[in-house]
């Protein structure tokens, strides 16, 4: 199969961030994830996320900062090339989902009570270090403005 490119939002309000559990029927049901989904051809990261977010949270939002982007091969034939995409909202929102069953708002020492796919963990891991989810609503050294990336 080879890569899929994919992108995802870590979507922080009040101070958390927003997990999603796959629901059941779809890939790697059960595993928690930032929503997000796949880079189409031709497609611009931050587009897409955009498109993904309203189709499967049926939120309008503004990717602003680039806060990780990792390969993890998930088996023999696939590699998954994430990237994940800070998009800070006002506060937290009740979520309902086309892909999802549950959702939950996490503070970083919470980052690591949830079974996370496979390709979320080094985004998960680096935000798990955090003591705080302040700054990524701002402007920080340690993030990369989008426009670097398209």
């Amino acid at each position: 199969m080879g890569d899929l490119h994919v992108v995802a939002a870590i979507i922080v309000a009040n101070g958390k961030v927003l997990a999603c559990r796959r629901a059941s029927h779809k890939a790697s049901g059960g595993l928690w994830e930032f929503p997000g989904g796949k880079v189409e051809v031709g497609e611009r990261p931050t587009r897409a996320l955009e498109r993904e977010l309203f189709e499967e949270l049926g939120i309008k939002v503004k990717p602003t900062w680039a806060f990780d982007e990792s390969s993890t091969r998930v088996d023999d034939n696939l590699t998954v090339l994430l990237e994940c995409l800070v998009v800070p909202v006002e506060k937290i929102f009740p979520v309902v989902s086309s892909d999802h069953d549950d959702f939950t708002w996490l503070s970083p020492g919470e980052m690591m009570s949830l079974n996370w796919a496979t390709p979320d963990l080094p985004a998960v891991n680096k935000l798990a270090t955090m003591t705080t989810f302040t700054s990524l609503a701002s402007s920080t050294a340690s993030l990369q403005p989008i426009m670097k990336r398209e």
